[in-house]
């Protein structure tokens, strides 16, 4: 019996089998590289078109808080019609966030065109700041308004500036705004207009104009002289009593 030939051959079949095996695997193993790569770059779009979307949320956040926002000729007016006296350049650059080149050339533009429309009243640039006022053709109006027994109620302001006269009268404007540390010039004006203060002559020394209450100030107080105005000292520090106090004795 020859069994040396066969063996032969069956020993390359099953080494052409075993070959095979071996690049099926090898296929495989390429297949599944393929596989992982292919994975890797479907999560490397999706990070990437995640990031895509949240910087255009965050986009369209920002957008949508800008133009919720008011613009710098609103927010100038908003500023000007609760201001009782002149507001400078600077602090409504502050408060508008906007540089106060900007808010110059706005406030301009603003004042030219009340003028241009003919409007009741008009932007000044005074005392260094910026005032809305009633125009000088619409003052007959405005006085027969105010003198027609309209009743309209002081500001803070207003009332701080009224208290001071009252306790430290007669008193000049300059020492007004020296005690409230703001001027007084505007506040002033509205008293007068009112009819709760009124000149009392000058200071022999600066030659500064004085003011006094009137009379219509204790009616409007239910007073009957200005010694009946209540005693400030309970409600000051220590240091300012003796200040105030002899202003008041005066009255008594």
């Amino acid at each position: 019996m020859d069994n040396g030939p066969e063996s032969s051959g069956w020993g390359s079949e099953h080494a052409v089998m075993a070959a095979a095996e071996t690049g099926d695997g090898a296929e495989t193993g390429d297949t599944a590289e393929a596989v992982a790569s292919a994975e890797a770059v479907d999560s490397a779009v999706a990070a990437e078109t995640a990031e895509e979307v949240d910087s255009a949320d965050a986009v369209d956040s920002a957008d949508a808080v800008d133009s919720a926002a008011p613009d710098l000729r609103m927010s100038l007016e908003a500023v000007l019609l609760v201001a009782d006296e002149s507001v400078t350049e600077e602090a409504m650059a502050d408060v508008t966030e906007r540089p106060a080149a900007e808010v110059a050339v706005a406030l301009r533009a603003l004042a030219d065109s009340y003028t241009a429309e003919k409007r009741g009243f008009d932007l000044r640039e005074v005392a260094g700041g910026w005032r809305l006022y009633t125009r000088d053709e619409c003052a007959a109006v405005v006085e027969r308004y105010v003198s027609d027994g309209h009743e309209i109620r002081l500001t803070q302001a207003a009332l701080e500036a009224l208290a001071i006269v009252a306790y430290r009268q007669p008193v000049s404007r300059a020492r007004v705004s020296a005690v409230r540390g703001v001027n007084c010039d505007g506040v002033m004006r509205t008293l007068v207009l009112r009819g709760l203060v009124e000149e009392a002559g000058s200071d022999p020394e600066t030659g500064a104009i004085l003011f006094q209450t009137t009379g219509y100030f204790l009616e409007r107080l239910g007073l009957a002289r200005l010694a009946d105005l209540p005693d400030l000292a309970p409600f000051l520090p220590d240091h300012l009593d003796e200040e105030l106090d002899p202003g008041h004795d005066a009255f008594r």
